[in-house]
């Protein structure tokens, strides 16, 4: 007898779907293909000699490889902590170590997050467009989205206040440089979120990964400083997740959370369950590189990614047709464009590989109702800027004759 699998699946598989950007990430491998699909850092610009350095120190010693080879505390590398406290401080959040839990990637974070916040039928805020990663992590625990409209300056305030009104288990926002739309939320905007949340008692799951990668303009504070700065220095509203994989590298697969303790001692027990802990080695290795190098490193890629939204930018104004507009970020990865209505980005995908070897991802996969088909997101960030330029013109042209 052959067991019919899908009828014992548990009802929250039903929410588990395949990632869009995943796949399209097999493109990459295609030379011919000029990819503005994946999200991702240029490999020619990792730290490499830095982690080489750092495992080569760990291997000198005996004593040294045997504790990074070892079993640690699932709370996570206590000197990498004690780094990440540091770099909080400068931004305004007093953290202790035990408010700080070291994660496999911020992906793992928006995990335990869904797991220990959401319960079936359960309401969660969100923006429309949204990071798809985060629906993917949360989409298991069978919540219902309730999606805010954005503007320029980031949610619209009327739509955030008819959302909080129906009492969602949380907001979550990528406040610096969105993943997918690139909109950086103003400062106003920022204040008024935080207030509007802490007045509705709906705490925030604030999506740092970008953060860092500003290209031009003020750095502005986190939504954890502004509630942070109203409670003495300490987060209470905030959840604040954090990654290595944009600034330095995503193999290594280190990413954080920080909050109430409460909430950071819940999410220890999840991950003590769910993988006992992030990989020993690669935490120490990582604390020795960001000890030495994170400011200069960062500096070093912000000049790189500008020089390549600079050129995708002015690619998109140079070659465009009438219709097509997009938007201008400050810093991060991502141009979100908009389509004229009538076309559909998983349809113009289709043609864009076959006709033109470009590759991009529709806009409808970020949003929870599938909406938004007429939009798509280019990345700049692992792409030189020549092929950056050639990538545009031939999406362009493409763009000319299915309008035509």
């Amino acid at each position: 007898m052959t067991l019919e699998w899908e009828k014992l699946f548990a009802g929250r598989v039903s929410g588990m779907s395949a990632s869009e950007i995943r796949e399209l990430l097999k493109l990459i491998d295609r030379p011919e293909i000029i990819s503005f699909a994946g999200g991702i850092p240029d490999a020619d610009h990792f730290p490499s000699a830095a982690i080489a350095r750092a495992y080569e120190k760990v291997f000198q010693s005996n004593t040294g490889a045997g504790g990074a080879l070892q079993y640690t505390i699932s709370e996570g590398y206590t000197p990498l902590r004690d780094w990440l406290c540091g770099y909080m401080d400068r931004k305004g959040v007093k953290i202790a170590p035990d408010e700080v839990l070291i994660t496999s990637g911020s992906q793992q974070a928006l995990d335990f997050l869904g797991k220990l916040l959401i319960g079936p039928g359960d309401l969660v805020a969100v923006t429309k467009p949204t990071y798809l990663g985060a629906l993917q992590a949360f989409s298991p625990y069978e919540p219902t989205y309730v999606s805010i409209a954005m503007d320029e300056e980031g949610p619209v305030l009327a739509d955030l206040e008819a959302a909080l009104a129906r009492k969602p288990k949380f907001l979550y926002l990528v406040p610096d440089f969105q993943n997918p739309n690139g909109t950086t939320v103003s400062p106003a905007r920022r204040e008024a979120i935080v207030d509007l949340c802490t007045k509705a008692g709906v705490p925030v799951i604030e999506d740092a990964a970008y953060a860092e990668l500003r290209y031009e303009g003020d750095f502005l504070p986190s939504l954890a400083a502004i509630d942070a700065a109203r409670n003495g220095g300490v987060p209470s509203q905030v959840i604040h997740c954090g990654s290595f994989s944009k600034t330095m590298v995503p193999a290594l697969r280190v990413g954080w959370v920080s909050g109430p303790k409460d909430v950071i001692q819940r999410l220890v027990l999840m991950k003590q369950a769910a993988d006992l802990h992030t990989s020993t080695i690669n935490q120490i290795v990582l604390h020795d590189v960001v000890s030495e190098i994170f400011d200069s490193h960062v500096k070093r890629l912000r000049t790189v990614y500008k020089e390549r939204r600079d050129t995708m930018l002015a690619a998109l104004e140079e070659f465009m047709p009438a219709g097509v507009t997009w938007t201008k970020p400050q810093g991060g990865m991502f141009v979100w464009i908009e389509l004229p209505e009538g076309l559909c980005g998983t349809e113009l995908l289709a043609r864009a590989i076959k006709e033109s070897n470009v590759a991009f991802v529709p806009g409808a996969a970020f949003f929870p109702d599938r909406s938004g088909r007429n939009t798509i997101r280019l990345s700049f960030s692992a792409t030189k800027p020549e092929r950056i330029r050639e990538g545009i013109r031939r999406l362009a042209d493409l763009l000319v004759r299915v309008s035509a």
